[in-house]
């Protein structure tokens, strides 16, 4: 007989494959990386009233090192492009983007020389987030279609 009739216990059997994918769906732990008004959308987003712990992304963390999102949240300065590439760099692979608002995807309303039009210019994105400011619902679609993605990478 088989291990689950002798000890009266249900048995799950998976892949290793599927729960390394299901492992890195479910802990999304996101950097801070807010540059401008979309930043307090995202902020708001993991309050109670959105409860984003469901997906496995509350806990933001202060260092790259420690997490594998980065929501780039408004304008990017080109002055501060270079930083937002070192902080990408020193994050731990895999790692996933997304770009919150108008101004992170395109540039917004701000079309001027001291302005990048749109972070993938520096760094891949994974997800975008339309709207000015998107509201945290739209945010928390961008992350689960971050999932999405994420369970249909091979590893």
């Amino acid at each position: 007989m088989g291990l689950e009739t002798e000890f009266d216990i249900p048995v799950l059997t998976t892949t290793v494959e599927k729960m390394v994918k299901w492992a890195r769906r479910s802990a999304i732990w996101p950097v801070t990386f807010g540059l401008a008004c979309c930043a307090i959308e995202m902020m708001s987003m993991s309050c109670s009233r959105y409860d984003i712990a469901r997906f496995g992304a509350e806990v933001f963390r202060g260092t790259p090192r420690q997490s594998d999102l980065m929501i780039v949240a408004g304008r990017l300065s080109r002055k501060m492009a270079p930083t937002l590439r070192r902080i990408y760099d020193q994050m731990p692979e895999p790692k996933w983007v997304i770009s919150m608002g108008a101004c992170a995807s395109i540039g917004g309303v701000f079309d001027n020389y001291a302005l990048v039009q749109g972070v993938d210019q520096i760094v891949p994105v994974d997800v975008y987030v339309p709207g000015c400011p998107p509201r945290p619902e739209a945010l928390i679609y961008g992350i689960v279609q971050l999932q999405r993605k994420i369970d249909r990478m091979p590893l």
